[in-house]
């Protein structure tokens, strides 16, 4: 199956589920291969802003590494 039909989490869904905090996901997931991330570049009033989307295999080998570290 290929990334486009599995399911993506949020860093939020991902950190209720596991419970760690949101940043912390975000921070773990931010530069590992296969995430999504869609950039809003910084605007005049606006801050810049990125949304990570996180597919279950990505986050099924993330979490089999840190429980095997």
């Amino acid at each position: 199956m290929s990334l486009a039909h599995e399911q993506h989490y949020s860093p939020v869904q991902l950190a209720k589920r596991w419970g760690w905090s949101s940043d912390f996901v975000r921070d773990l997931f931010e530069h590992e291969p296969g995430v999504l991330k869609v950039e809003r570049p910084e605007r005049m009033n606006k801050r810049r802003y990125t949304s990570l989307r996180i597919p279950e295999s990505v986050a099924a080998k993330v979490h089999f590494r840190l429980r095997n570290h």
